[in-house]
């Protein structure tokens, strides 16, 4: 189990505990983060999970995929700390991470 730090495009942040093998955005969803809202349930096919990753936490959490990048084409203000939230895995190692939203979602 980790505890993942959602933080919103205002600076409030959430604090939940997500089980391992869950995605952040399954987490998200679960615990009504606002910010996040996934419309195709997690497929990687829009970019409406999309979110940036704290720039301690990049390397741990790995680089997109050659799909989800394409995916992140769509996305609103994509930066090179962003993810789609289904495409990351928790795991213990996760414990902490932090999580930001955008103002939107495309």
């Amino acid at each position: 189990m980790a505890k993942i730090h959602f933080v919103d495009h205002s600076g409030e942040t959430r604090i939940v505990d997500v089980e391992n093998g869950a995605t952040v955005m399954e987490a998200a969803i679960r615990n009504a983060i606002p910010g996040i809202e996934a419309e195709c349930g997690g497929a990687c096919a829009c970019a409406t999970c999309h979110v940036y990753v704290d720039e301690a936490w990049r390397e741990k959490v790995g680089g997109p995929s050659p799909m989800e990048e394409d995916m992140l084409d769509f996305g609103y203000d994509v930066r090179p700390s962003s993810r789609l939230s289904c495409q990351i895995k928790v795991s213990d190692e996760l414990d902490g991470l932090v999580i930001s939203t955008p103002d939107r979602q495309a």
